[in-house]
């Protein structure tokens, strides 16, 4: 990827450039989780599974994965 055609990112707190247009939903896939496997945030605001493919990520954008807890 050249940098014309990527943007840069914070994943997990770590630099990364990913391909510009690149969804949430493409992101987690492309990381090689399973949609449910993982919790989203971007930002600081959680991300339902049912809205990642709408969300397009943007230069500058914090994403945070992470595992979901059950329990009582």
């Amino acid at each position: 990827m050249s940098e014309d055609t990527t943007i840069a990112v914070l994943l997990d707190d770590g630099p990364r450039r990913i391909a510009a247009g690149t969804t949430l939903a493409a992101l987690v896939a492309e990381l090689g989780h399973a949609p449910g496997a993982v919790g989203t945030a971007v930002n600081g605001r959680f991300v339902a599974r049912g809205l990642r493919e709408g969300l397009q990520l943007s230069s500058g954008d914090s994403i945070l994965l992470f595992q979901a807890i059950t329990g009582g």
